[in-house]
């Protein structure tokens, strides 16, 4: 064999086996002959996207390194909500409450990925993610009105850290609104599973009760969870919502570890007025609202930009974000949320210099992360997505 001859490879670890009509895949993501066909010398015979398409084509929820899950069953919650019950390949490796997934599916042949966070227990063989419809939401009105039964969506591993500890505190508080009721609810189910011995208050805040995402499962945790006081605001008939009602619904909560979700500014109060008061005890939140953009400080100088792994180049017109520009060029990056957080868009920069548009911090720091959605081009670029 010549020193530039690729590798042999000799596949021993079973790709799936199949029986009993479902999909049990082998846990083979980290087998080394996986990390082989992304070598470069086999990826310029067998492209790894292409075994892929094969596997799928097979059987939909086959896959190498992908977390599929088909879709089992969907359940209206509201008029604008529906949950979407998922059974996930033997990729997935589980979540804790009050993680999130990254969806990704295909529409109008362009890959698209949003974060939603999985409203399921953890542990339970089946997962879920509750959706809002969103106005002009290009995903939340792909999942509502195209998404049936049987079909199979890619998610990523659960993510982030806005979880319950291992060991609990006596008193907690869950405070939601709106769709933040999502993470929310997976740990109101968690500690109903785990037999929380505590004192736990779920306090929800909406408009109305049709507009109360699982009411009837909040009703049954209800009766049958005796640690648990469920109390739900509706602003319609009950008035706005301020951090001196939620005082007056929770006198205790100086006492209570607190785990909030919901809109920035019923967030931000909630926020401010723990500050002001002095509270000890620790309130923890999870936010999906990437931080303002700041105006570019780049002079708008076209430069060249190299993607160098689907050998595309364009050149940037002003100083917008370089998914934008990309896409103005007739590109399609992979991208979620567009404003920052979910990290979807995230690349390697090789070489030249960017702006970050949330911070204003310039980098020519080469084979660095950087999210296309919130940076600029300052200099010629080299990107490897």
């Amino acid at each position: 064999m010549s020193p530039t001859s690729p590798p042999v490879m000799q596949l021993q670890t079973p790709i799936a086996v199949l029986h009993t009509g479902a999909v049990r895949l082998a846990h083979v993501v980290n087998a080394p002959w996986v990390a082989a066909l992304r070598h470069p010398w086999v990826e310029s015979i067998v492209r790894l996207r292409a075994v892929e398409d094969t596997l799928a084509s097979l059987h939909p929820l086959l896959s190498l390194t992908e977390v599929r899950a088909r879709v089992v069953r969907i359940v209206d919650e509201t008029a604008t909500t529906k949950t979407f019950v998922l059974q996930p390949n033997a990729l997935w490796s589980g979540a804790q409450a009050g993680q999130f997934v990254r969806v990704q599916t295909e529409i109008n042949g362009r890959r698209v990925e949003r974060a939603y966070s999985l409203s399921s227990r953890p542990g339970a063989r089946r997962i879920a993610i509750t959706v809002k419809l969103q106005e002009q939401g290009l995903m939340s009105s792909h999942l509502h009105h195209a998404v049936q039964v049987g079909d199979v969506l890619i998610i990523s591993q659960a993510m982030g850290e806005f979880t319950l500890p291992p060991e609990l505190p006596a008193k907690l508080l869950l405070l939601s609104a709106g769709s933040g009721i999502t993470p929310v609810m997976a740990m109101l189910r968690d500690l109903n599973v785990r037999r929380y011995s505590g004192d736990v208050v779920f306090l929800h805040v909406c408009h109305a009760p049709d507009e109360l995402t699982f009411a009837q499962q909040l009703a049954a945790i209800a009766d049958e969870f005796s640690e648990l006081s469920l109390v739900v605001h509706y602003s319609a008939t009950d008035g706005h919502f301020s951090p001196e009602v939620l005082a007056m619904e929770v006198p205790d909560m100086a006492q209570r570890s607190t785990w909030m979700c919901g809109p920035a500014g019923f967030m931000d109060a909630v926020a401010a007025y723990w500050n002001e008061q002095g509270f000890r005890v620790p309130l923890f939140s999870e936010r999906f609202v990437g931080a303002p953009i700041l105006p570019s400080k780049a002079p708008g100088t076209p430069v060249q930009v190299s993607f160098v792994d689907r050998g595309a180049v364009f050149t940037t017109r002003g100083s917008e974000p370089l998914l934008v520009q990309a896409e103005r060029a007739g590109l399609s990056p992979k991208h979620g949320c567009r404003i920052g957080i979910c990290r979807s868009c995230q690349c390697v920069k090789t070489s030249g210099t960017v702006e970050n548009l949330q911070t204003g911090e310039v980098s020519s720091v080469p084979n660095e992360l950087i999210r296309l959605c919130i940076s600029t081009a300052r200099s010629d670029l080299v990107l490897a997505l």
